[in-house]
C-alpha cells in the first residue's frame, strides 16, 4: 500500500481532485474525469518517487504534489524536474509546492537578482533564505546578509525599550526562525557570531558594498524609494540579492510612495533581474490562510470598485 497506515492521504486527492482511488495492495486504481484522473496519477507517480528516494510524504508534500500537477505543467515530468531543484540543508529537504514557486527557485538559481512579490505564507522568504543557506554551506558565498526594514503597522521604535539593535530585533525575528528550520540551533549561533550570516534593520546597509554575499531584504514594500536604491546599489561581485515583499500590506505612512513599488516601475525590463509574482494559489500555510487571502482579495476588489458617496 502506498502511504501504509496513512489512507487520508489519498482521502486528500480524492477530494482535491474529484477521483476515486481505489487501493489494492501496491496498485491503486484511479478513475474519474480524464484530466482529474491524469493529475492524480502524476501526483502518486510523484509521491512514490519520494518515498523510493527514502524522503518523507506528509500532507504538505501531498498538496504540493496536487498543485504541481496542475493542468499548466506538462505531466509527471514537470512533478520530477521540480524535486531538482529541491534544496537540502543540515535539517531539511526542502521542494518547490507550487508551479510558482518551481517559477521562484529558478529564478533564485538564474538570475543575481530576484524579486519575490506576494502575500503572506507563499514560500518567498522562506525559499530565499534556504536558497542562502545552501550556497553558503557550499562555499559558493562567504556571508549571508539579512535585512528588513523597522516599519510595522505604524508603530515607533521610540516607544520600544532597549538600544537600537533590541529595538529592531522584533521585526527580524521571521529570519531568525527560518534560519533554525534550516541549520541546527548551535550552527546558526556560531555563524551569527563569526559574521558568516548577519541580521540587520535596512538602516545598517548604507554605505556598504556587499561583496560575496548572498543578500535577502524581506518586507522590502515597507521601504521608501531612496532606501530601495540604496539598497540594492549595495551588490558587489559574485553576491545575490532577493527581495520580497506584499505590495498589499505596505505600512507606510499615508501617501508615502513605496520603494518596492517604484523599483519594480524602474526596472521594469532590465536585463539579470527575475521578477516572480504569487498570488492566493501558492499559499503553502494551513489551507484556511488560503481562502483567507481570497477574501481579503475579494473584499478589497468590490471596495475599489465602489463608487464613492457624495458628500
Amino acid at each position: 500500500m502506498l502511504f501504509g497506515e496513512h489512507d487520508r492521504h489519498l482521502v486528500r486527492i480524492e477530494q482535491k481532485l474529484g477521483v476515486s482511488l481505489l487501493s489494492r495492495g501496491n496498485r491503486v486504481a484511479v478513475s474519474g474525469p480524464p484530466s482529474a484522473a491524469e493529475r492524480a496519477r502524476d501526483a502518486l507517480l510523484f509521491l512514490y518517487e519520494r518515498l523510493r528516494r527514502g524522503l518523507t510524504v506528509d500532507m504538505g508534500e501531498v498538496d504540493a504534489a496536487i498543485r504541481l500537477s496542475s493542468e499548466e505543467t506538462s505531466g509527471a515530468s514537470d512533478l520530477f524536474g521540480s524535486e531538482e531543484l529541491s534544496i537540502r540543508t543540515r535539517k531539511r529537504h526542502i521542494g518547490p509546492r507550487s508551479p510558482n514557486q518551481v517559477g521562484y527557485l529558478k529564478a533564485l538559481r538564474d538570475h543575481e537578482m530576484v524579486f519575490g512579490l506576494g502575500p503572506a505564507g507563499t514560500g518567498k522568504t522562506y525559499l530565499a533564505v534556504a536558497a542562502a543557506v545552501q550556497m553558503l554551506s557550499a562555499g559558493r558565498v562567504d556571508r549571508i546578509i539579512l535585512s528588513r526594514p523597522a516599519v510595522e503597522a505604524g508603530e515607533r521604535l521610540g516607544f520600544l525599550p532597549g538600544d537600537l539593535r533590541e529595538k529592531v530585533d522584533p521585526y527580524l525575528r521571521p529570519l531568525y526562525d527560518a534560519l533554525h528550520d534550516m541549520l541546527p540551533g548551535e550552527q546558526v549561533m556560531k555563524r551569527l557570531a563569526s559574521g558568516e550570516i548577519e541580521i540587520a534593520p535596512l538602516a545598517f546597509m548604507r554605505g556598504r558594498t556587499l561583496a560575496n554575499s548572498f543578500v535577502i531584504l524581506d518586507e522590502g514594500q515597507n521601504t521608501t524609494p531612496v532606501q530601495m536604491k540604496m539598497f540594492l546599489t549595495r551588490l558587489g561581485e559574485n553576491s545575490r540579492m532577493v527581495v520580497t515583499g506584499d505590495l498589499s500590506q505596505i505600512d507606510l505612512p499615508p501617501g508615502a510612495r513605496s520603494g518596492l513599488y517604484d523599483a519594480l516601475e524602474a526596472l521594469d525590463g532590465v536585463e539579470g533581474i527575475g521578477v516572480v509574482r504569487f498570488g492566493a494559489e501558492d499559499v503553502v500555510r494551513h489551507p484556511l490562510v488560503t481562502k483567507i487571502v481570497r477574501a481579503y482579495d475579494a473584499h478589497e476588489s468590490k471596495r475599489r470598485d465602489k463608487p464613492a458617496k457624495p458628500r
